[in-house]
């Protein structure tokens, strides 16, 4: 009797901002690779939308989803592969999370906000950037840092 031994891991997927604009289908997808494997989701969120470093099959821009998810050790390679053989991920990067508690995973779980924004973008309506208002309006303690030169 062999026992398959099961790990938590994280994985980073980038997707194409084509892809990304069909959002609710390629987090979909990227849940049935996880789960097709065997593996289950413990936290998904959108991590970023940037520019890349270097062009990735002509694109310049990707969005980052991150994944937390426990999986049987063995089937990580067919999580790999499926994702090497889609058309939907550019790359991906999977690592074990030792590093982490489950708690600390659920706390970073943002798939409510990642189904508000696929549907947001599903409708044609642009997602407001929260990061953009926070810049735009000056906290109070900036302002009484300024008042103290």
């Amino acid at each position: 009797m062999s026992i398959t031994r099961t790990f938590t891991y994280e994985g980073m997927f980038l997707l194409s901002q084509a892809v990304a604009a069909n959002l609710g289908d390629a987090v979909a997808h990227i849940r049935q690779i996880i789960e097709k494997a065997g593996g289950s989701i413990i936290a998904m969120r959108k991590w970023d939308e940037r520019r890349l470093a270097f062009e990735i099959d002509k694109q310049k821009r990707a969005v980052y989803i991150l994944v937390y998810f426990n999986a049987p050790a063995p089937r990580l390679q067919e999580i790999e592969r499926s994702c090497n053989l889609s058309e939907q991920v550019l790359r991906n990067l999977v690592i074990r999370a030792d590093h982490l508690t489950e708690d600390e995973m659920k706390a970073a779980d943002g798939q409510k906000e990642l189904e508000i924004e696929a549907k947001l973008r599903a409708s044609g309506a642009a997602p407001a950037p929260v990061a953009a208002a926070a810049v735009a309006a000056p906290s109070a303690e900036a302002e009484d840092f300024d008042e103290a030169k």
